[in-house]
C-alpha cells in the first residue's frame, strides 16, 4: 500500500502548469503538497463528481494537463463517467483513483466489492487507452515518467493506505481547503478567463 502524500509528491513534479481536481480524502493530501494552489479545484462534498467535473475542465482547456485525484468510493458513485471520459478521449486527462477500500471521510465503512473488483480493469474495458495499477511506491516512482507522459485519458489506480476520519462531521477541524467556488474563481483568474 502507498501513502497518498508520497504518491502526490511524485505527481506534483510532473504537473507543470496543469490543473488538479482532488476530491474527498485526496483533497487533504493534495493541499499539503500542491505547488500551485491557484490551479487546484478541490471538490469537497461532491462525492462522485470529480471525474465528470475534470472531464469538462480537460475539454475546455485542451492545452493544459488535468489531473484528478478521485476516491474509490467516489468513483463507485459515478461509474458511468469512465465510459463518458473514454468516449470523449481527452488527451490531457490523468485520472488517479486512490483505492483504500473504505469510505474514509464517513468513518471507514468498506466499499462494496473492494476485494473483488479492478478499477484499472473497468477503465480499460470502458475504453481508456492506457490503464495502470500500483501498490508499491518504488514501482510507481520508477514508472511515473511513463505514466505522466502517456497520451490520455490515462487511468491510474493506486492502492493507498486508508486515512480514516473518525471525528463526527460537525466536529472536524477545518481542512484549510479553499471552497470550490473560490477555487474556480482563482483558476479562471489564473487562466485569464473572466465571468
Amino acid at each position: 500500500m502507498i501513502n497518498q502524500i508520497d504518491l502526490m509528491r511524485l505527481v506534483d513534479q510532473y504537473r507543470d502548469d496543469g490543473i488538479v481536481v482532488p476530491t474527498m480524502t485526496g483533497s487533504r493530501g493534495w493541499n499539503i503538497v500542491s505547488s500551485n494552489k491557484n490551479r487546484d479545484v478541490p471538490l469537497g462534498g461532491a462525492m462522485g463528481k470529480a471525474s465528470s467535473f475534470a472531464l469538462g475542465v480537460a475539454l475546455a482547456q485542451p492545452d493544459k494537463r488535468v489531473i484528478i485525484f478521485d476516491g474509490d468510493g467516489s468513483l463507485l458513485m459515478n461509474l458511468g463517467s469512465l465510459v463518458t471520459i473514454a468516449d470523449k478521449a481527452p488527451k490531457n486527462l490523468y485520472h488517479f483513483v486512490l483505492e483504500n477500500g473504505v469510505y474514509a471521510v464517513t468513518g471507514g465503512q468498506p466499499i462494496p466489492g473492494s476485494t473483488k473488483l479492478s478499477f484499472a480493469g473497468m477503465a480499460k474495458e470502458a475504453g481508456y487507452p492506457t490503464s495502470f495499477e500500483f501498490d508499491d511506491l518504488e514501482e510507481f516512482a520508477s514508472r511515473v515518467a511513463e505514466v505522466m507522459n502517456s497520451e490520455g485519458p490515462v487511468f491510474i489506480c493506486v492502492k493507498t493506505t486508508p486515512e480514516i476520519q473518525n471525528e463526527p462531521m460537525g466536529l472536524r477541524k477545518p481542512s484549510g481547503l479553499k471552497p470550490t467556488k473560490t477555487a474556480i474563481r482563482d483558476l479562471k483568474h489564473d487562466l485569464g478567463l473572466w465571468d
